[in-house]
């Protein structure tokens, strides 16, 4: 078996998430390109997209939301991502068991609940007009008034099928968002076979070589292994000796490929889709940026692997990119950072009169 090497993994994945050269394609198809994006927040897509599609635009991904082509809903790991409307209706019911085991999250407070019996009743309350998670919390206390309020509502997240409901705010959504149902909002009924194979395909032509351990951390499913090797899929093994699994004829550039210097936002599916994370950080690296409190912090990459973290702030008129290095940078690094960074506070905050680049401790 062809022995590939960490770097070789590393530029693999970087190609397919856009990242070696910007693609020339649209908000949706690079959506699609990578089966989803982290959208626990609903700027930080903005930025992932900007980092990786030639020209992109925030009204791009604005046009394709209201289009409803892209959808912003609770999918992978039973974390809100932002998908195409066509992948969330293909892949809702292959993730449903994530997302039914994670009321098992509840414990004592699921006591006296029937989901089934919550399930209709949201459905039916939702059906109505769109509610944030409070209304709908404080609508199902009036009909199981002896159940954990939180339950109710995490029960109703996990188990109907919801799509985040977009409104004319920047970057598409406010921090109080409503919710609808997804199939009234997309206009189609979501696909009712399982299609686990079809999804693995779709990881590894977004994350590939990789490893069932590595979809099964993406995803949230498990006992992939299976699936992969039901595949007709090219194996290789990296330098620990692990199979590595990819769909055939998948980019796979030379490893001493020149990778330019990216910004990617918080939570950005790169640095959560692999069970080993060194093809893009190495392990030094990772406390810095995965926070105790469950956030993942912005950062930037040199030579494709994370190279310290980035904040932005506007203050009047100066819009401020911060670097924060891990080590010493290059004068040729630092001078890449700078004309990236200063084009990242340029699509940021277009109304700022200065744009500046410096870096902290």
């Amino acid at each position: 078996m062809v022995v590939l090497s960490g770097r070789a993994v590393g530029r693999a994945t970087l190609a397919r998430q856009m990242l070696v050269e910007r693609a020339d394609v649209s908000a949706v198809e690079a959506v699609g390109r990578l089966a989803g994006m982290q959208g626990q927040e609903a700027k930080h897509p903005y930025v992932g997209l900007w980092s990786r599609v030639d020209g992109f635009a925030e009204e791009d991904l604005d046009r394709a939301v209201a289009d409803r082509e892209i959808v912003r809903a609770t999918l992978f790991r039973g974390t809100l991502h932002l998908v195409t409307a066509e992948d969330y209706l293909r892949f809702r019911t292959t993730l449903a068991p994530v997302l039914e085991a994670g009321l098992r999250m509840l414990k004592e407070r699921a006591e006296g609940m029937e989901p089934a019996k919550v399930v209709a009743a949201a459905e039916r309350i939702l059906a109505k007009e769109p509610l944030t998670f409070t209304e709908v919390r404080d609508a199902l206390q009036g009909e199981f008034p002896e159940v954990n309020e939180r339950a109710l509502g995490f029960c109703t997240r996990m188990l109907v099928p919801l799509v985040v409901y977009p409104t004319g705010v920047r970057w598409g959504w406010p921090a109080n968002a409503r919710f609808t149902p997804a199939e009234d909002w997309i206009g189609k009924k979501l696909h009712q076979k399982e299609a686990q194979g079809e999804l693995v395909i779709r990881y590894l032509q977004a994350f590939g070589p990789a490893t069932p351990a590595d979809f099964q951390t993406w995803s949230g499913l498990s006992k992939a292994k299976p699936v992969f090797d039901s595949l007709d899929l090219e194996r290789f093994t990296d330098e620990d000796g692990k199979t590595l699994y990819d769909v055939p004829d998948a980019p796979r550039p030379d490893p001493g490929t020149t990778v330019p210097v990216r910004f990617l936002p918080e939570f950005d599916n790169l640095l959560l889709a692999h069970a080993k994370r060194q093809r893009i950080i190495a392990d030094e690296h990772r406390p810095a940026v995965f926070t105790k409190n469950l956030r993942i912090k912005a950062t930037y990459t040199v030579d494709g692997l994370v190279a310290g973290l980035w904040t932005a702030a506007k203050k009047r008129d100066v819009a401020t990119l911060t670097l924060t290095p891990f080590g010493r940078l290059l004068k040729k690094d630092l001078a890449a950072l700078e004309r990236e960074g200063t084009a990242l506070l340029g699509f940021l905050e277009p109304t700022a009169k200065t744009y500046e680049v410096v870096t902290g401790g």
